[in-house]
């Protein structure tokens, strides 16, 4: 007989590939999915699973993949990236997942047709005893399987299905699609309210062209990786908090959460060309380069603008800087 599974004592395990589960792995609830944002409706999945999980006495496990699916079976149409793994990880244990499994989306993996599929990975090697996805959940060699079909194959190998309808509000459902339109148009109110938090994105701070410190307002540029979803030109109220390790020189420590004017754009007053964001930190004095830091976008300010001098350009910042006080105050 298994033995109860305590959360507090082995949870937050992250595995990568099959070959990281342990040799005498038992029964487990599991939920699959992408889970790109880790969004509201994710979260209402993500608690029916650590739900069923605590009932059954079992650990919860969350099955995602990398690189996103797409990209291996339409290269070149990798969708922008709302969530890094890291991130996303973080998320989901908040919410009580017990395990984050990262599954390598491969060639190889894409041809499992959905019987294949469930018994080498879910029944063979995870050993699953339900299953919680989405309504609109597929799988398998060209998506040919859904939840119908996964509930077939789980009376066949013993396990439970349990299918959770989307959440929607307004007539909108969320998802990570429709957040990612959001914040391509910048909508950030919209975006927040379906993720449930600010929209953010991670990178290095590397060396900018020093302009900003020349006018009087200098800002951390920040490189995020490939693919991530960067807002619509224009400048954001915001908050920036220094996440990597190490000591920081200056008035900022690591994990504190503080007020940025952001910008996202190509500097159109200089006639720029190279597209950037970044963050003018409110009250701080840090050498930040090379530090690895979050932006998280609240409000959008304003669109870019061409400025017809300097002049008009530090006064418009300044105005955006007051600003973005007054916002984050606000929040």
């Amino acid at each position: 007989m298994q033995q109860k599974w305590s959360s507090d004592a082995q949870g937050g395990q992250r595995w990568r590939g099959l070959a990281s589960i342990p040799a005498d792995w038992g029964r487990c609830v599991l939920t699959i999915g992408v889970f790109d944002g880790v969004h509201r409706g994710h979260a209402r999945l993500i608690k029916k699973a650590v739900e069923e999980a605590r009932r059954l006495g079992v650990p919860s496990v969350l099955m995602t993949f990398d690189p996103h699916p797409s990209e291996v079976v339409r290269p070149g149409s990798h969708p922008a990236q709302l969530t890094t793994l890291t991130r996303r990880a973080e998320l989901v244990e908040e919410l009580g997942i017990d395990v984050f499994c990262v599954m390598p989306f491969t060639v190889e993996l894409s041809r499992l047709s959905p019987e294949a599929f469930v018994h080498e990975i879910l029944v063979e090697r995870l050993h699953v005893a339900e299953v919680v996805v989405g309504d609109n959940f597929t799988f398998g060699r060209k998506a040919a399987g859904d939840v119908d079909t996964l509930r077939l194959l789980g009376s066949r190998f013993g396990f439970n299905v349990h299918g959770v309808g989307l959440l929607a509000e307004h007539e909108v459902t969320f998802s990570s699609t429709y957040i990612r339109a959001c914040v391509d148009a910048g909508d950030m109110d919209a975006a927040t309210e379906a993720l449930g938090r600010p929209h953010r994105i991670e990178g290095v701070i590397v060396r900018g062209d020093g302009r900003g410190k020349s006018l009087g307002y200098p800002t951390a540029n920040v490189a995020p990786p490939m693919y991530t979803g960067i807002p619509a030109d224009g400048v954001y109220a915001g908050w920036f908090t220094v996440i990597g390790p190490g000591a920081v020189k200056g008035t900022i420590d690591p994990g504190e959460r503080c007020m940025a004017a952001i910008s996202v754009g190509t500097n159109p007053t200089f006639s720029g060309t190279a597209r950037t964001v970044e963050a003018y930190v409110l009250g701080v004095d840090a050498d930040l380069y090379g530090q690895h830091a979050a932006v998280d976008f609240v409000q959008r300010l304003r669109g870019m603008r061409r400025f017809g001098s300097v002049d008009e350009l530090i006064e418009a910042m300044g105005g955006d800087v007051a600003q973005t006080e007054e916002v984050l105050r606000a929040v």
